[in-house]
């Protein structure tokens, strides 16, 4: 089957066959909220015997990893996104909820002598993050092989263990399926040559603002000279929106008003969803930018990475409101919105 490239992604003949394959981490998330501000605890000339303590009187453990993440938020579009990753023995809790959220399970390999992936988030009230991650079976994500699966319309490199996402890139390539590179946490992994090899291979590249400065300064590359090697790179700024360069193009796309900021955490992952749904709808930019921001600030009104939900209605009608009934019409279609939905879900209540 030919891949047919318009303005804004890729799509194929027939619904069926619009699967993104995300290869990246699934993981538990301890999620913990400091209630101060870690400038005024950080003393920037005394950085080189930092040791510091915060007290974080709540704590919560949530199902989280990008791949997770990203397959939940697709399944709220109404898209099929297929999570690719290693989980440990400890795995039985999450894979509970992914079957009441009827995430596809085939490409979940159990590490029978690891635990699962386990990040430790603690979040100002600025909203910024000190993040510590233990990889567990993560480690082992290059036991898994994109030719494993099938009918796959897009792939998305997330941040896994190190031989995997460079095999997953490879193999995305050999096998003629466009990919999205997500580096995100895994680019303290990588060197200049290997995020230059990445992004040769890459479609699209997606980055927030810190991890585009970490990306220019390692790799020697500025953004027209990604820009001519992807079709786009997106580089998200939380509160300030998020920009998608093309060859000679800036687009600029505000953030979606939020009914209440509550918790950050996996807002990324959220956006990517939406940025997926446009690739594999065939969207131009700004629809695709658009849906993706409506995506984050739906997750930013709850806590945790896969505590929130909405049907493709309910998605629709944010849109509208956010960015005038045309950018509904643009992401579903006209009657789209209202006719397919995603499959049933039940709100998480973590996994203590």
């Amino acid at each position: 089957m030919t891949l047919n490239f318009p303005v804004g992604g890729v799509s194929r003949e027939g619904d069926d066959t619009r699967t993104a394959l995300i290869c990246g981490s699934v993981a538990y998330d301890a999620i913990m909220r400091f209630e101060g501000r870690f400038r005024d605890h950080i003393l920037p000339e005394q950085i080189h015997i930092l040791n510091v303590s915060f007290l974080v009187p709540q704590l919560r453990r949530e199902f989280g990893g990008c791949a997770g993440n990203i397959a939940y938020n697709m399944s709220l579009l109404g898209d099929r996104g297929v999570p690719m990753a290693t989980v440990g023995r400890d795995f039985g809790p999450y894979r509970d909820w992914l079957e009441r959220t009827g995430i596809a399970l085939d490409h979940l390999r159990v590490i029978d002598e690891e635990l699962t992936a386990q990040a430790f988030i603690t979040t100002d009230l600025d909203d910024n993050q000190i993040t510590a991650f233990h990889p567990g079976a993560m480690q082992h994500a290059h036991r898994n092989a994109v030719s494993a699966a099938h009918g796959v319309s897009l792939g998305v490199v997330a941040p896994d263990g190190r031989e995997g996402m460079i095999e997953h890139a490879a193999q995305f390539v050999a096998a003629g399926i466009p990919f999205l590179f997500d580096p995100g946490q895994g680019l303290p992994m990588f060197d200049g040559a290997a995020l230059r090899a990445f992004i040769e291979q890459a479609d699209w590249v997606v980055v927030n603002d810190y991890e585009w400065q970490v990306v220019q300064h390692k790799s020697g590359w500025d953004e027209q000279q990604v820009c001519q090697r992807v079709a786009a790179l997106i580089v998200t700024r939380g509160a300030q929106g998020s920009v998608i360069h093309t060859a000679g193009q800036r687009i600029e796309i505000p953030c979606a008003p939020a009914r209440a900021v509550v918790d950050p955490t996996g807002c990324g992952d959220a956006y990517r969803a939406g940025l997926l749904h446009g690739l594999l709808h065939g969207l131009d930019w700004v629809s695709a930018g658009r849906v993706a921001a409506v995506m984050g600030a739906i997750k930013i009104e709850a806590l945790g990475t896969q505590n929130h939900r909405a049907t493709r209605a309910q998605i629709a009608a944010r849109l509208a409101q956010s960015f005038g009934p045309e950018a509904a019409a643009a992401a579903f279609g006209t009657t789209g919105a209202a006719s397919v939905q995603p499959p049933s879900t039940q709100l998480s209540t973590g996994t203590d």
